[in-house]
């Protein structure tokens, strides 16, 4: 199998072409006190899309992709998901919490519940899931994301990697259109990034809107659709796998790659 087909294959044969824009950001700036986040960000996400949003520490990309879930408030332009507006009508916010999911750097699982009532917790008490229907639901993501075994396990008993896969199957309870990823695998041993980067993977497969904030080159050539480049809270260079790591047009993306790679 050639680079190709392999990247072929694990962006699946979505017709993004034909898509219907789930998040568009126009002109979104944030301020924390003097500092400016975000400098007038405009983008545009498709259903089922792949983004993966790469930059050095402190150019905006949390910041950015909080936004867009509303833990942080921007103070200019606009932030649609899936045709809701997010603004500080409450029942707007609700409404797009209960379609994006989002995975954190730290897990924040409860320690003092078992992995399967983790994952049950908001089905039960946010969507009115019967107790014996959002336990199937979690047994059944515990197998997606590659450990049924643990279900019954504590957090403090698993590894990073593992909690972080509970983390993404705890999102999943909540059968998202979007998923958020900040920075998922930062916090891990090194050899336990690729079983949570393989979980990311299978979601793409499956035609999951995501966005994806990392430092991992590999997932972002391997699985992104569209690669956005950020410094100084501004999007600097956007473009394919293929166009950003072999022919960028940017100084500042140049000198970036040219430092991690």
């Amino acid at each position: 199998m050639t680079d190709n087909e392999t990247k072929s294959s694990v962006r699946g044969d979505r017709d993004l072409a034909n898509a219907q824009d789930i998040i568009v950001c126009e002109g979104v700036s944030k301020w924390f006190g003097d500092f400016q986040a975000l400098n007038n960000v405009s983008a545009t996400i498709k259903e089922q899309e792949v983004v993966v949003v790469l930059g050095p520490s402190g150019s905006g990309k949390s910041t950015w992709i909080r936004c867009i879930n509303r833990l942080e408030q921007h103070q200019e332009g606009r932030i649609m998901v899936d045709g809701v507006e997010l603004s500080n009508d409450l029942r707007n916010i609700e409404k797009v919490r209960s379609e994006v999911g989002m995975v954190f750097q730290m897990f924040n699982l409860f320690p003092h519940l078992t992995v399967r009532d983790n994952i049950s917790l908001a089905p039960i008490w946010v969507r009115k899931k019967p107790r014996a229907e959002a336990e199937e639901q979690a047994s059944s993501l515990l197998e997606r994301v590659g450990i049924p075994e643990q279900a019954d396990k504590f957090p403090g008993q698993l590894s990073g990697g593992q909690q972080q896969r509970v983390a993404i199957a705890r999102a999943l309870a909540m059968e998202p259109k979007i998923m958020l990823f900040d920075e998922p695998t930062s916090a891990l041993d090194p050899e336990m990034i690729k079983e949570v980067l393989d979980v990311m993977k299978e979601l793409a497969l499956s035609g999951m809107t995501m966005m994806v904030v990392t430092h991992e080159m590999g997932f972002a050539k391997e699985v992104a659709d569209k690669i956005m480049f950020m410094e100084g809270g501004q999007i600097v260079e956007t473009g394919t796998p293929e166009h950003f790591f072999t022919n960028p047009t940017e100084e500042r993306t140049k000198l970036f790659l040219s430092q991690i790679l």
